[in-house]
């Protein structure tokens, strides 16, 4: 255990530094009045965790449902201020695990998830933040509802599905400029008045911060390459 604490030494020293960067992004007349960092820990041990949570840290993300289950109750049960978020997709099979196991989805996109969630909600008597995903460069092979069935969707999941939807996510393709993404991310949640905002990764979180972003997702800044 103590070599493997010893591997993520360097957890704290990034995270000083991403924070810094944070805040001297934040001098614009777009951003928001508070960015939330999401530390990204998908496929890095409790130990990376660790390494975090003794820096300060207590908001994380994660990819995968199984992933978040396995590595985050014992750590909960020690840091009750820990908070999940599940920032990748989720399928319905797995609806009843990341409601146990999250304290917000980040990843709605579709009717059957917002039934399915809408229903395990209601059964275990929970509230959960919820944010759509938005497929902001139409990409056939990534999740998130399309930018233009996206305001009739936001309004079945508030309406219908009766869900809390408090904001928007989004992961612009690779190969494009970031900004005009987010900017369409921005317009959209100001259509349906929703005031939280996940975008930005890694390497382009202080763009996101210029559009608006109230959450940042960085995992490879904070703990390195991803084994």
């Amino acid at each position: 255990m103590e070599d493997d604490l010893q591997a993520y030494d360097h957890v704290a020293e990034n995270l000083r530094d991403i924070r810094a960067r944070i805040e001297a992004a934040r001098n614009g007349p777009g951003c928001a009045d508070a960015v939330e960092l999401i530390a990204v820990t998908k496929t890095h041990p409790a130990e990376a965790v660790i390494a975090a949570l003794e820096a300060g840290q207590r908001l994380f993300g994660e990819n995968r449902v199984q992933e978040a289950a396995a590595k985050f109750p014992l750590l909960r049960a020690r840091h009750p201020d820990l908070k999940l978020h599940l920032i990748g997709p989720l399928q319905t099979n797995k609806v009843r695990v990341a409601v146990e196991s999250c304290d917000a989805i980040q990843t709605v996109d579709r009717d059957r998830l917002a039934e399915a969630l809408a229903g395990e909600l209601a059964k275990q008597g929970k509230r959960l933040d919820l944010y759509v995903q938005v497929n902001t460069g139409e990409e056939p092979q990534k999740a998130g509802i399309m930018p233009g069935e996206a305001d009739d969707f936001i309004r079945r999941c508030r309406d219908h599905y009766k869900l809390s939807v408090v904001g928007l996510m989004c992961i612009p393709p690779a190969e494009e400029h970031p900004a005009p993404h987010f900017a369409l991310l921005r317009e959209i949640a100001r259509r349906q008045g929703l005031s939280q905002l996940s975008m930005g990764m890694s390497g382009d979180y202080q763009t996101a911060i210029q559009f608006g972003a109230t959450h940042v997702r960085v995992g490879t800044a904070i703990f390195g390459a991803r084994t």
